[in-house]
């Protein structure tokens, strides 16, 4: 079931904790929000709160459900399919997520995420922000407790 606008309307870290179990697919047609990091990366976030409100979620990482082999080809340094999608900037190369769809509609554009059609319960883990100086104590990166796909 794709996800209606109304979600990501919605502060960002009740998105951040909603988007876990989700399915990120691309297809007929939210917004996106991809930057450029370290000079290397692009990255994925998924613009949340009320229009005129500043709120992002960085995706991390996903679990990989289809398209395997073009994300091996992407990724061929990856030698696990864990490590597909392990990180915000292995996410966007294995999913070829490039600053091209920065602004797309999550809803009605290219990048569109579903709840899964057999969506069972898990537990959500909240952990200490990662790969930042400044406020990394807060509580504001959610996992899927166990998930073997989580970014370290």
């Amino acid at each position: 079931m794709l996800l209606e606008r109304d979600f990501y309307a919605r502060p960002a870290i009740e998105v951040a904790r909603d988007c876990l179990g989700k399915i990120l697919i691309f297809g007929p047609p939210g917004h996106a929000y991809v930057y450029f990091i370290y000079g290397m990366y692009e990255c994925l976030n998924f613009v949340a709160e009320p229009e005129g409100m500043a709120g992002c979620v960085l995706i991390r990482s996903l679990e990989p459900l289809a398209g395997l082999a073009t994300m091996r080809r992407r990724r061929p340094a990856a030698k696990r399919m864990e490590d597909l999608a392990s990180g915000p900037g292995k996410l966007t190369l294995a999913m070829g997520i490039t600053r091209k769809l920065n602004g797309a509609d999550l809803v009605e554009g290219p990048l569109q995420v579903r709840r899964p059609l057999d969506h069972a319960p898990f537990e959500i883990k909240t952990t200490p922000r990662i790969g930042i100086t400044h406020c990394a104590d807060w509580p504001l990166r959610f996992v899927i407790a166990g998930n073997r796909f989580v970014s370290r």
